[in-house]
């Protein structure tokens, strides 16, 4: 007699506990193995930035915007500050636009490397999540160098940047390019062409190119399904302008390619790196209105003689002019948006961001759907969805 095998439905939560949910609370709806449909209870780790935002003075929200993506902070400063350059119309020196691009694609290098480690570890790949925080680690230990904080740097103010290139920096970026590259070859023959991942990340988590666009993904995530667009072209900032890199896009939209697409984006930061060492052009690192509000004897010591700004009294609580502003950035997720209105006061009247993240949870709502309970895993780790980053 024959036996009829009847597929077993059901629901199932995911989270919100930290390990492969990244404090996000997932509801699967089961039709045997397969996902039905899922919905996604974000906000266990709500920070409420926008609206702290308008009860703190300029120069303080600095380091609060910083938190929702502790692992880029230097992109969440830089979209912050730009905007309220903007309702300051202040232009910076040029030197401080490559600092800015400098440290910017320091930081994307590490925010990759985390993100792969992160994706290893999800799809039991251990050696990948120990040498991705590891490999990491040279990259946090210049942007310490150059900003004297290890993650929230705060390295970027209003008219220019904190502290200036040492040799001994451009020292150790040279060394940690010669390494990086040599161990982006071992990454490429224990992980990218290991037989196992390949097998849970290729066709795993597909998103079209009409896909992408419509269901607003950016970044790496947008890239991987085709659609070259990065806000570093389209919009240049800071020095990209003058700087001379590819955009890797792949077509196929999976898993695979998304994370194909940020081991060559950790090349091409390089190359940046590589030509802002080379042509960094001199001159000061903080706009001129600012930089004579500075004291002579500690712009002797500290501006010329130790290469920092010791920050004048008019950063405590300057009052820009009414105005709203508008920025984004390429943060290391994709496309960073900020919208900042002044009323005059020293305080922002509305502070808004929308990170790559915040995008990200529709896209893995989508992309989930039709996909096995297994590959949830790696359809997560495949989009570097960063929940704090969502809850901003």
């Amino acid at each position: 007699m024959e036996v009829e095998v009847v597929p077993v439905q059901g629901e199932l939560n995911v989270g919100p506990q930290h390990p492969g949910s990244g404090h996000m609370r997932i509801l699967v709806k089961l039709n045997g193995d397969i996902v039905e449909d899922c919905e996604l209870d974000v906000g266990y780790v709500h920070r409420a930035v926008e609206k702290l935002g308008e009860n703190r003075n300029y120069m303080h929200l600095i380091p609060l915007v910083e938190r929702p993506a502790i692992l880029d902070s230097i992109h969440m400063n830089m979209g912050y500050v730009m905007a309220v350059e903007k309702i300051l119309n202040v232009d910076v020196p040029e030197r401080a636009l490559y600092l800015r691009s400098f440290a910017a694609e320091v930081n994307r290098i590490a925010s990759h490397l985390y993100g792969l480690g992160i994706l290893g570890i999800f799809i039991g790949h251990s050696t990948a999540f120990m040498w991705g925080f590891g490999d990491r680690e040279v990259w946090l230990q210049i942007l310490e160098a150059l900003t004297g904080a290890r993650v929230t740097n705060s390295y970027i103010i209003p008219g220019g940047v904190r502290r200036d290139l040492t040799p001994s920096i451009i020292e150790m970026t040279k060394k940690a390019i010669v390494y990086m590259r040599k161990k982006l070859k071992d990454w490429e023959k224990i992980f990218l062409k290991n037989p196992t991942i390949m097998d849970r990340l290729q066709n795993v988590g597909v998103m079209t190119r009409e896909q992408a666009i419509e269901w607003g993904a950016v970044g790496p995530n947008l890239r991987a399904s085709g659609v070259n667009f990065d806000v570093r072209k389209a919009e240049p900032y800071a020095a990209y302008s003058k700087l001379d890199f590819e955009i890797p896009v792949y077509k196929e939209g999976d898993g695979y390619a998304r994370t194909l697409v940020r081991f060559e984006e950790m090349e091409q930061s390089m190359r940046i790196l590589e030509q802002i060492i080379k042509d960094i052009p001199e001159g000061p690192i903080l706009a001129d209105r600012f930089l004579k509000q500075i004291p002579p004897i500690r712009m002797k010591k500290w501006v010329q003689g130790q290469g920092r700004i010791v920050l004048p009294g008019y950063y405590a609580s300057f009052r820009p002019p009414r105005g709203e502003a508008a920025t984004r950035v390429e943060a290391s997720r994709g496309e960073l948006f900020y919208y900042v209105v002044s009323d005059g006061s020293p305080k922002p009247y509305r502070l808004r961001m929308i990170t790559p993240s915040y995008r990200a949870i529709y896209v893995f709502k989508n992309l989930c759907k039709g996909a096995r309970y297994a590959d949830i895993v790696s359809i997560y780790g495949s989009l570097d969805y960063f929940p704090p980053e969502a809850d901003r």
